[in-house]
């Protein structure tokens, strides 16, 4: 039999350990490891080559949609289902164009987990039962159409992606910058790049963006003007 190796990324260890007892019940699976933040996921991603990966939407250092890019521009065959709290669509978009092969509600049940594995593995995309009803309705052209006005992800790049969060997450120009390991004058820049990409010009702006496409969940920025 051949073995599925998970990595699971979820910031919440209770979480965690739930989805690692489930998954610990499948024969063929074997969860190789366990991240607690973006950057931890990209690091034991290239370090254990999981054939799939669990990947929470909303997390710390780096949300889960940009490292599911960064997973996969360096490992395209491993499969990347994220998870939410939200099924919203324009969170649905996001990961969708991040490059997920499905798209799981964190209520889903043990069944529904299991079979969004295996379907990924066949190459198949994967919902959960009501986001896959609703994209039945709507289909898959109307929810790209309501992405798009409701602000999808504008072509960013990596770090425009990992600034924009950290802005939305409250970090000043000194903390992002120390953070990434890079110059204030280079946070000021990226800065400027998202507000004219964006085409929003304060940072309250960027917050609510950031929360209206899954970049961050809006119980990590409670306060917004």
């Amino acid at each position: 039999m051949k073995q599925i190796t998970i990595l699971l990324a979820e910031d919440h260890m209770i979480v965690r350990e739930g989805f690692r007892k489930m998954l610990d019940l499948e024969a063929d699976f074997k969860v190789v490891g366990e991240a607690q933040d973006g950057r931890q996921a990209v690091t034991l991603a290239k370090k254990l080559l999981p054939t799939v990966l669990l990947m929470d939407i909303a997390m710390p250092l780096l949300n889960g949609l940009e490292a599911t890019r960064q997973v996969l521009k360096l490992l395209p065959d491993t499969k990347v289902i994220i998870l939410s709290a939200h099924s919203d669509e324009a969170y649905v978009h996001s990961a969708t164009e991040s490059g997920a092969m499905g798209f799981l509600v964190k209520q889903t049940s043990a069944h529904e987990v299991c079979r969004a594995i295996r379907e990924v593995l066949k190459g198949n995309v994967f919902f959960s039962p009501a986001i896959a009803r609703r994209l039945h309705r709507r289909e898959f052209g109307a929810l790209h159409a309501a992405g798009a006005a409701s602000g999808k992800p504008a072509r960013l790049t990596s770090r425009e992606m990992e600034v924009l969060q950290l802005i939305a997450e409250g970090k000043a120009n000194k903390e992002t910058a120390a953070e990434l390991g890079i110059g204030m004058k280079t946070v000021e820049k990226h800065r400027e790049h998202l507000m004219e990409k964006l085409d929003i010009h304060d940072t309250a702006g960027l917050t609510r963006y950031a929360i209206r496409t899954g970049v961050i969940e809006s119980s990590v920025q409670m306060t917004i003007t």
